[in-house]
């Protein structure tokens, strides 16, 4: 079976805009007085004839999706046309704020949910409360903490699109040839764990630990939220992973080694490879593997929430939102517009599942069109266990540099859990002290 490389390159940039950040690190603080985005209300488009430029970071299988979206909507709203530009995300996260603070930004963008907060404390972006009541975005129809997600100094920066949790695919050729039944996958740790002792005995390695950000950092905050942990105080002052949650957590991640269920030293890609090539059972990944899974010829998977670990279920998550990006100048006319583009694809938003993203809104969740995708729909039951981190300005640089290195130094086994998490906390709260210095509090 041929895997071809560049889908990989996917996963990578979902999270890879948190390192670009680190160039605004001396742009300042958020002011008290920011413009609001407002808006008439839900409807059809009454003001002039405008053009809108739309920025987003989907430059793989997603992006032909949006753009078809994109052209959709054009040819559905004749006084507005949209523009979208495809930047890679690691580069989308510098660019927007140089042109932003140039007054050549766009009009609307889509960010990952955790880089809003950043965005926000430096104005890049501008609240859309107004927006969000008039349109309708609560919790009636997108889940609260989707929504809390975005929400920075107790104002609203983003509009859901979507949702992408951490999943479990499972190869069902290798469930089967281990006699187990191939269209029932485990659902909690006993299961999962009499799976695996079972898959052991037919000399197979069921379930690989990388000790990368994918997909070992997303499992272990997965599990981290399954033993009721989190990775940052609610205030965002220090990190909180290196308490008895996380210990377990990143104790189960290792144990999965140490007793020969995973291979040691697993490369990066390697566990995706092996998954795909019938070398292992169970691949711990997001939705946006599903095109990938379903491009390959005679492969026979599944998908299903995650097993449920530790105490409850969770499942580490992220989320596009779109933002109205702060204008040069004041233009009520392209406010409006940029306000009825983002509603129409909010309210379209089930064929945005054809990229194998889960649509925030729960009538969209409801309709023929998405849940005829089964792999979309098995992701989409972990919405009501979808976690995030709090909306804590700079914090997932913070983590990319303590906590990703606790995972990998424990997992290879260069440290115990417990010591590896304590000493990337203890960085962590270090750094995390000189952002409330740069950005205040939460």
């Amino acid at each position: 079976m041929v895997v071809d490389d560049r889908r990989f390159r996917r996963r990578e940039l979902l999270v890879a805009g948190a390192l670009g950040m680190a160039a605004l690190a001396g742009c300042g603080r958020a002011g008290e007085g920011v413009q609001e985005v407002s808006a008439r209300g839900a409807g059809a488009y009454r003001g002039r004839p405008v053009d809108l430029t739309y920025w987003t970071g989907f430059t793989g299988d997603d992006g032909p999706t949006m753009q078809a979206l994109v052209d959709r909507f054009n040819r559905e709203e004749p006084r507005i046309d949209v523009a979208m530009n495809v930047i890679l995300w690691n580069d989308f996260y510098q660019k927007v704020p140089a042109a932003v603070y140039s007054g050549n930004g766009p009009d609307v963008g889509v960010m990952q949910v955790d880089q809003v907060p950043i965005n926000a404390a430096h104005e890049i972006i501008l609240p859309v409360d107004d927006v969000a009541r008039r349109l309708g975005i609560d919790d009636r129809e997108f889940p609260r903490d989707v929504i809390q997600a975005s929400t920075y100094r107790g104002r609203r920066y983003g509009i859901p699109l979507d949702l992408h949790p951490l999943g479990l695919y499972y190869n069902k050729a290798v469930l089967d040839e281990a006699g187990l039944p191939p269209d029932r996958p485990p659902a909690d740790r006993s299961e999962y764990m009499e799976a695996l002792g079972q898959l052991k005995g037919k000399g197979v390695q069921g379930s690989w630990v990388s000790p990368f950000l994918f997909t070992g950092v997303l499992q272990f905050q997965s599990l981290l939220f399954q033993f009721g942990g989190n990775l940052f105080s609610t205030d965002g002052s220090r990190a909180t992973w290196a308490e008895d949650p996380g210990v377990e957590a990143l104790q189960f991640m290792v144990d999965l080694v140490r007793k020969g269920y995973s291979p040691a030293n697993v490369a990066q890609d390697a566990d995706n490879i092996a998954f795909l090539n019938g070398q292992n059972a169970f691949m711990w990944n997001g939705p946006w593997a599903i095109n990938q899974y379903a491009a390959q010829p005679d492969f026979a998977w599944a998908a299903a929430p995650l097993p449920k670990i530790g105490t409850r279920r969770a499942a580490w998550t992220n989320s596009h939102q779109f933002v109205v990006m702060r204008p040069g100048g004041q233009d009520p006319d392209r406010l409006e517009a940029s306000v009825r583009f983002i509603d129409w694809m909010s309210r379209n938003s089930a064929a945005w599942a054809q990229s194998g993203m889960i649509p925030a809104r729960a009538s969209e969740r409801a309709t023929p069109t998405f849940r005829k995708l089964k792999a979309q729909a098995a992701f989409a039951r972990e919405v009501d266990a979808a976690r995030f981190p709090p909306p804590v300005p700079g914090a997932p640089d913070v983590r990319v540099v303590t906590l990703d290195v606790a995972v990998q130094d424990a997992v290879l086994g260069r440290k115990p859990p417990r010591a590896a998490l304590q000493e990337s906390a203890r960085s962590a709260n270090a750094l995390l002290a000189v952002n409330r210095e740069k950005f205040g509090e939460v």
